[in-house]
């Protein structure tokens, strides 16, 4: 098995905008990412990185190139395989948190493992040692109006984290987020991949942020390149 938990091989990806033509978005991207490894993506708004992320997390898919996830290329892999590597060994964490409202915090990480097979029991116990790892496990029972929009975003690491995936992505996660706020978020995040030994590939403005992580990679003109 492959020691890259991720790697992007020659990514292109261009959008047609009608009448003023195609925007080239991405442009030959290579990436490897190791177990392990923590790596921030910046860029300006617009530049890409949602992008790139949906492409390595297999949300969507690049005009050429290829995505490998622990060294199984999935371009020519069928839907329903793709899926199934997404729900077991990619986690994505958004701005926003998007957590179901009728459901508690615990219960909104419960459920993604059912879905993945687990027993509740197991989903139950993984979602209490998640939450007691940030520092929320007083607030298991509560649902997300009862929550700080610091005590959600750290419920969507958890989510994310809920099936025990091999890589993390993570689109601005702490952008709505006071300063203050942020960094207790982000110690947390930092906290969770560490613990858990996965892979993290995460967009950020935030400068003082992604000097946190082990490398800072810039999107500039379609392009990777070290910050």
């Amino acid at each position: 098995m492959s020691d890259l938990s991720l790697e992007l091989r020659g990514i292109e990806k261009v959008y047609n905008q009608g009448q003023t033509g195609e925007i080239r978005v991405l442009r030959g991207v290579d990436l490897s990412l190791s177990k392990g490894e923590a790596v921030a993506l910046v860029a300006p708004s617009g530049a890409g990185k949602s992008t790139l992320l949906h492409i390595a997390g297999l949300l969507d898919q690049p005009d050429s190139g290829e995505v490998l996830i622990a060294g199984e290329a999935a371009q020519d892999l069928s839907d329903a395989r793709r899926t199934a590597i997404r729900r077991a060994d990619v986690g994505f964490v958004y701005q926003f948190h998007h957590l179901l409202p009728e459901f508690t915090a615990e219960e909104n990480i419960i459920l993604p493992q059912l879905a993945n097979g687990t027993s509740r029991a197991e989903a139950r116990d993984r979602a209490k040692h998640l939450l007691s790892l940030v520092g929320i496990e007083a607030r298991a029972s509560h649902r997300p109006a009862a929550l700080s929009g610091g005590e959600q975003q750290r419920v969507a690491f958890c989510r994310a984290l809920a099936n025990q995936p091999r890589i993390l992505l993570a689109d601005e996660p702490t952008g709505n987020l006071d300063p203050e706020t942020s960094d207790r978020v982000f110690a947390a995040l930092m906290e969770l991949v560490r613990q858990t030994g996965l892979t993290a590939l995460i967009a950020t403005h935030n400068m003082e942020l992604a000097a946190r992580m082990d490398r800072v990679l810039r999107l500039d003109a379609g392009q990777l390149v070290p910050a």
